[in-house]
């Protein structure tokens, strides 16, 4: 019985022992429990992307994916809701010309006051290199009464150079009046270039001879026929030098050179009509409208633009106009002397033609 009892005791001690434990545990994890600082939970982070809203301006930059690029937007009444891209390596390109009814557009400006002033060194157009900043630029439209472009009585010049010369004394043989001394030309330049004078694009002197745009009376076109070597090494130079806007009326079956300055412009001077026809005068003279349009496209496909020719020697009639007109020509350039004024007739626009021995003074007493 003794030992019986032991082993009952010994049973009994372990019990209480493990009883004491595990209450012992069960108070210590209470505890535990009742002292722990409730879990705050970080809602997780989205991943989606934020959509940040972009102006129409900088949508066309986005697009474009090129730092060249310029989103150029318009302001003032009339004006586009819709910005365009330019390029900052490049003169503007194809600028709107809006319309109102009862007003005549006079141009984009730098800013608002020079709108407001129709201030000429602030104009911009096609002669005036894309200046950016972030990749945008704002222009402001200026509007004119009718009578206000009426008032202004412009008169437009279209200068006509043919070859170039260094040699003082001009050059010799049946051509000598078509070389321009260099000197003179470079002065004549300069005149234009510090003077205040305004240099229209073609689109523009179109929209001025319809009456919808105003232009300056001190405007000119420097025009150049023929793309003559000595224009490549002489006169574009003076150019690039002054930067002014000029156009190379170019045959195209002779060369087809690219823009050798971003301030020439490439029009054509007929693809293959630049030699005498049957009767001795020009092809422009003796071919069908059909046949001169064939060439005149030939040409328009070489230079990527159709705007404006120059007749070859001059020589034109109701027929070769049909042909330029029918190749998608707006405007032909004729020899004859003049000034383009509003309502001249677009497929017979005259000249002021330039020959050797005229000077700074002659230029100025045909111009201003």
């Amino acid at each position: 019985m003794a030992s019986g009892g032991k082993k009952r005791h010994r049973v009994g001690v372990i019990v209480t022992v493990v009883a004491v434990v595990l209450v012992a545990g069960g108070a210590a994890a209470a505890s535990v429990w009742l002292t722990r600082e409730p879990e705050v939970r970080t809602p997780k982070a989205s991943t989606a992307a934020v959509v940040r809203s972009l102006t129409p301006a900088q949508q066309l930059i986005a697009d474009a994916a090129d730092p060249l690029v310029c989103a150029v937007t318009f302001a003032g009444d009339g004006a586009p809701a819709e910005p365009m891209l330019q390029r900052q390596d490049a003169l503007y390109a194809g600028l709107p010309i809006p319309t109102q009814e009862g007003l005549v557009f006079a141009g984009w400006y730098a800013s608002e006051p020079d709108a407001a002033a129709f201030a000429v060194g602030s104009r911009i157009n096609g002669a005036d290199p894309v200046v950016c900043v972030d990749q945008q630029v704002e222009l402001f439209a200026g509007w004119k009464t009718p009578a206000e472009n009426l008032t202004e009585n412009a008169r437009i010049p279209i200068l006509m150079y043919h070859q170039f010369t260094a040699n003082p004394e001009g050059e010799s043989g049946w051509l000598r009046g078509n070389y321009a001394y260099i000197g003179d030309f470079d002065a004549q330049m300069n005149h234009i270039a510090t003077t205040g004078f305004y240099l229209p694009t073609w689109d523009e002197l179109s929209a001025f001879i319809d009456g919808r745009l105003f232009l300056p009376a001190r405007s000119v076109i420097i025009t150049d026929d023929d793309a003559d070597q000595t224009w490549f090494d002489l006169a574009v130079p003076v150019i690039d030098r002054h930067e002014l806007l000029s156009t190379s009326f170019m045959i195209t079956a002779y060369r087809q050179d690219p823009p050798p300055s971003t301030y020439v412009l490439r029009r054509s001077h007929t693809h293959d009509m630049h030699q005498a026809g049957e009767n001795g005068k020009g092809r422009m003279v003796n071919w069908t409208a059909e046949a001169i349009a064939a060439d005149l496209n030939t040409s328009g496909d070489a230079l990527g633009v159709r705007e404006v020719i120059a007749y070859p020697f001059g020589h034109f009639d109701d027929t070769a106009k049909q042909g330029v007109a029918l190749a998608g020509f707006e405007m032909a350039r004729t020899i004859e002397p003049g000034y383009v004024g509003i309502g001249t007739d677009k497929l017979a626009l005259p000249v002021v033609r330039i020959d050797y021995g005229m000077g700074l003074d002659s230029l100025i007493e045909r111009i201003g």
